[in-house]
């Protein structure tokens, strides 16, 4: 059998780029440490594949770092305001629906939003629908009308 047409490579090459939001990269402290702590881990991830010799993982952890780098460039902390008017980026909302059920969220950077543990990337729908609100106000949702209960400007902890 002709091996001519078979490549050797072992795909590393091949590797697309994770894309990069174009969107500002407003982050918490906490989402800039959790930013730091990635590119940690990347830099100690490249080190170790390249001391193994393993091109696809040293590619991986390149890719990685080149992401985590450019985000932490363009990374802009914000922290919200000790006292407000409306809810802004970073500030803890309660919602409660009609049934009297409560959800917390956080409105944080995109990459450090975690839905289930109640983090939502501000440019998410849920988010968008929030910043510039307030107490007492009903908020249309895809999952239907809430009302904001609680707001909580103090920073999370990293």
């Amino acid at each position: 059998m002709s091996r001519a047409f078979v490549k050797e490579d072992s795909g590393a090459d091949t590797l697309p780029e994770r894309p990069v939001s174009t969107n500002r990269n407003l982050v918490t402290r906490r989402g800039l440490a959790q930013i730091d702590a990635e590119l940690a881990r990347q830099r100690e991830a490249l080190s170790a594949a390249g001391a193994r010799g393993d091109r696809d993982a040293v590619a991986a952890a390149s890719r990685e770092l080149r992401y985590w780098s450019a985000r932490r460039s363009s990374a802009e902390p914000v922290d919200p305001p000790a006292e407000g008017e409306a809810i802004t980026f970073g500030m803890a909302v309660t919602l409660e629906d009609a049934k009297g059920g409560q959800r917390r969220f956080r409105i944080v950077g995109e990459d450090e939003a975690d839905p289930a543990q109640g983090r939502i990337g501000w440019v998410s729908p849920v988010a968008r629908a929030l910043l510039g609100k307030w107490i007492g106000d009903e908020v249309a949702l895809p999952a239907g009308s809430v009302e904001i209960v609680a707001v909580d400007p103090h920073p999370e902890e990293a």
